[in-house]
């Protein structure tokens, strides 16, 4: 399992910065990614995260009470984090 940490902010440039990361993780099994640090997650970043939870062996997200404040109020809690005990 491939594992990624995102940063502290999770803006537009640091989901630029990783997708290529991402793609490369590609075909060797679930990706791990660990969000516990982020404060700050914009859209670009959360459209990440669900593209790599819907594409090729999924992805495990730890989230930060960030992360899961901003999934809440958006409506994407079950999009990043159904079935994982996150």
């Amino acid at each position: 399992m491939t594992s990624i940490t995102l940063p502290e902010r999770c803006d537009r440039a640091a989901a630029e910065a990783l997708l290529p990361e991402m793609i490369a993780a590609l075909g060797s099994g679930a990706l791990e990614i660990d969000a516990r640090g982020c404060r700050q997650i914009g859209q670009a970043m959360l459209q990440l995260l669900i593209s790599a939870r819907q594409t090729g062996d999924g992805a495990v997200i730890h989230p930060s009470d960030a992360l899961r404040e901003v999934a809440s109020l958006t409506g994407l809690t079950d999009e990043l984090f159904s079935g994982v005990l996150a």
